[in-house]
């Protein structure tokens, strides 16, 4: 492989090293997900769908929550009617991109050409304009970071996640899991579709949410969607604000 090859190899992987939690903690807070100490950010990735996205909204209704949710452009055009919905009912609305697929050979045409595309699919359903993108499996490749900087959107990964996806997952074993690796400024990922996961896991998150609610709030801790988390430019240098508490 000659010289160029192997450089631009590196450019396009080398940025998918912050996908492990030690060094987006250490190094990338703000990536991470961390924000005002005081406060969880709750966040949702791969739908919409309709035959489950919409029990989510009525369970966060009954909490008296809202949250950010990563939408996938495709899913979005074959449920406009549930993105709207989302909107409507008060949560953020960011990108996840275009469809769910793998980053492993350098595309960066094509990735820039789908968050545009997802981007005006948000604006043009939903009426709103996202500011957040975390990218398929939380793999930040150097083409999708430049491109979603070609868009205007700030990446976003995560600091906790329920993995309900995983075979014999329970509504018990997804809060443990978020407990564990949860504190005050994180930001939790769970998923409100099986759109690229075993069939029903959805349920399984559904079933932890009111848990994880109740959780934050005994530790007195507020939780919504990420416009209100504070991820600010001191969040975002190596010795920024530190995270103080633990949820569970």
């Amino acid at each position: 492989m000659s010289v160029c090859a192997l450089a631009g190899a590196a450019a396009h992987i080398g940025p998918a090293g912050t996908w492990l939690p030690p060094v987006r903690r250490s190094l990338f807070p703000a990536l991470d997900g961390r924000g005002r100490p005081g406060h969880i950010a709750l966040t949702f990735d791969d739908g919409p769908a309709r035959h489950s996205t919409p029990y989510f909204l009525d369970t966060l209704d009954r909490l008296a929550v809202r949250a950010t949710f990563f939408v996938l452009g495709r899913a979005l055009l074959e449920a406009p009617d549930t993105g709207r919905e989302l909107v409507a009912r008060g949560h953020e609305v960011a990108v996840h991109g275009w469809d769910h697929r793998r980053p492993w050979w350098p595309t960066p045409l094509r990735d820039l050409s789908e968050l545009r595309r997802t981007v005006a699919a948000v604006g043009a359903v939903c009426g709103v304009r996202p500011r957040w993108y975390r990218p398929p499996y939380g793999v930040l490749t150097g083409g999708r970071w430049a491109a979603a900087r070609r868009v205007g959107l700030r990446p976003v990964l995560w600091s906790a996640w329920g993995r309900e996806w995983v075979s014999g997952a329970t509504a018990r074993s997804v809060a443990d899991r978020v407990g564990r690796g949860l504190h005050g400024g994180g930001t939790v990922l769970l998923h409100d579709t099986d759109r690229a996961s075993g069939a029903d896991s959805w349920r399984v998150a559904l079933q932890a949410l009111p848990e994880l609610v109740e959780c934050c709030r005994r530790q007195g801790f507020t939780i919504g969607p990420l416009r209100d988390h504070g991820i600010g430019v001191e969040n975002a240098r190596p010795g920024g604000q530190e995270q103080t508490g633990r949820l569970c």
